[in-house]
């Protein structure tokens, strides 16, 4: 599969009703549609959870989980916290924590730590840097569903939900059925904000076991 030209990519973000209707709401990415329609449909974040953004850049999912926990709601402050994590420095969001560095890197587990000791909910919309070779794509893209899998087993509590991003292909029933294994309730799901021709997925998984 070939790499999309810079002039197709801008046309389509031209007639994209998302990509306008993030910019016109103040959101950092049309993303932050796909976590809405995700959490309205399996309800994974709740008043007062801390919720913790992996790959986080530019910040439209931590925007969206910072509403769902009740943020801005200055009669009855939310108890809940919302921690973006990436490699990439994100403009500062209100009531949102945020930590530059690496999921896999026991110094952001440091920081992490030093905010909270455990998470409600771990959320993961990361993409590889695509190359246009779909089999090298979606093999990246698993290795990061992987890693945000073992990083969400690491900081959830007994009962928690996790939602990761992954490419559809030949590794993805093994991943699929590595996290099911791990939770009461789990299902992949396109909400309607994801592009039409786009192979995501994403895997709605509910009620951490954890071993």
């Amino acid at each position: 599969m070939a790499r999309k030209s810079k002039s197709k990519w801008l046309t389509e973000h031209k007639h994209d009703h998302y990509y306008h209707e993030a910019k016109s709401t103040g959101y950092r990415s049309r993303a932050a549609y796909k976590l809405k329609q995700i959490d309205k449909k399996f309800n994974v974040i709740s008043r007062n959870d801390i919720v913790i953004d992996l790959g986080a850049a530019p910040g439209g999912w931590s925007q969206v989980a910072y509403e769902l926990i009740g943020g801005g709601d200055e009669e009855k402050p939310t108890k809940g916290k919302v921690i973006a994590i990436d490699l990439k420095s994100i403009r500062y969001i209100e009531g949102v924590d945020f930590i530059r560095g690496d999921m896999t890197d026991p110094l952001t587990f440091d920081k992490i730590f030093e905010l909270t000791d455990q998470a409600d909910v771990v959320i993961s919309d990361m993409s590889p840097d695509i190359t246009g070779h779909y089999s090298v794509d979606q093999a990246r893209s698993v290795y990061l569903a992987e890693n945000a899998f073992e990083f969400a087993k690491k900081v959830l509590v007994q009962g928690g939900n996790f939602v990761v991003k992954v490419f559809q292909g030949e590794d993805f029933k093994s991943y699929f059925d590595k996290v099911k294994t791990n939770f009461k309730f789990c299902k992949s799901f396109s909400p309607k904000a994801s592009r039409t021709r786009s192979s995501e997925v994403y895997i709605v998984a509910k009620g951490y076991k954890r071993q």
